[in-house]
């Protein structure tokens, strides 16, 4: 079989028929990945529109008989995660508070989210312990000693204790990136709608309305920052609320411009003009920033994909032609 394998491998006809296979078959991919990708525009908007609905209700809730109730629109955990996380009593072992500001940050709302994350962070350490346990003792024959293998083992198990921080920072990454790249065309359209002169509730929904199209995880933000401005207290707090929830610099420097601007006064369209011109440059110079750095990323593609299959068409009938003439 290893002799049949290379063999073929130095066969310039199979090699040649191979690269071309694997090229079509790349082709074909990339050509249908965009026609397989699925809409979730509408889906998150439902998301959005649950907890609009759920902070209306809860206003209404306080200012009729002053005391708030628990309401049952988001998700409820599952049951049989919401009994060991209960049992364990993992919210006070394993709770912490940056753990749920980075699941809003994430996109991930409610007490369902973070009773899933808590119990993610008990079962992946087990799991990779017994997933590294089964593989080095009974799959792999190693010619290490025990201690080596629970080395190991333990070295995994470790290793499992980050992975529900490692896939929050993740969805975090790419929500930030689709935010980043929005955001300064929101600003332009937040611009249009306050010199028109709607106010802020309703060019933030407005916005929200025409920017979904383009940034889903940013038009969810702001039609949650529109319903915080119509039923909290504070407008501040809804300010701060769409900072932390995006921790992006860009957003946080238009909060506090949109709270100076409620303390003081002061007008909004030249500072949103000036905040947007700023967001723009960034996202262009990060464009050039990756574009300057694309050329030393090609060049072990290059030399191992591209190069090879250069080589075999420019020698290939050259070498066929002596083949033949032996």
């Amino acid at each position: 079989m290893i002799d049949l394998l290379i063999e073929r491998m130095h066969d310039t006809r199979f090699m040649t028929m191979m690269f071309a296979a694997v090229a079509a078959i790349a082709t074909v991919i990339t050509l249908a990945m965009p026609l397989l990708a699925s809409d979730t525009l509408s889906k998150r908007m439902r998301s959005v529109a649950l907890e609009r609905e759920k902070l209306r209700q809860r206003e209404r809730e306080r200012m009729a008989r002053g005391e708030k109730e628990k309401i049952a629109l988001r998700a409820s955990p599952k049951q049989y995660m919401q009994r060991v996380v209960q049992q364990f009593n993992l919210a006070k072992r394993l709770g912490q508070e940056q753990a749920r500001e980075k699941l809003v940050q994430a996109g991930y709302r409610g007490q369902a989210p973070y009773v899933a994350f808590l119990f993610f962070r008990m079962v992946a350490p087990a799991a990779m312990l017994a997933v590294s346990a089964f593989y080095l003792f009974l799959v792999v024959e190693m010619d290490q000693p025990a201690t080596v293998k629970l080395a190991l083992c333990l070295a995994a198990t470790y290793g499992g204790t980050h992975v529900p921080y490692l896939f929050l920072k993740n969805i975090i990454s790419k929500r930030q990136l689709s935010i980043k790249r929005a955001f300064p065309d929101a600003l332009d359209l937040l611009l249009i709608c306050v010199e028109s002169g709607m106010s802020i509730e309703a060019a933030f929904n407005r916005v929200s309305l025409e920017i979904g199209t383009q940034s889903i995880p940013l038009a969810e933000e702001l039609t949650l920052t529109t319903a915080e401005l119509s039923y909290l207290q504070d407008r501040k707090t809804a300010y701060e609320n769409l900072a932390k929830r995006t921790d992006l610099e860009g957003v946080k420097s238009v909060c506090i411009a949109l709270q100076q601007a409620e303390r003081y006064g002061t007008p909004l369209g030249q500072t949103l003009r000036v905040l947007a011109q700023e967001n723009r440059d960034m996202r262009m110079s990060e464009a050039e920033k990756k574009a300057a750095g694309l050329p030393p990323k090609l060049t072990v593609p290059m030399i191992l994909f591209f190069l090879p299959v250069l080589f075999v068409v420019i020698l290939g009938p050259a070498a066929i032609r002596v083949m033949a003439s032996q």
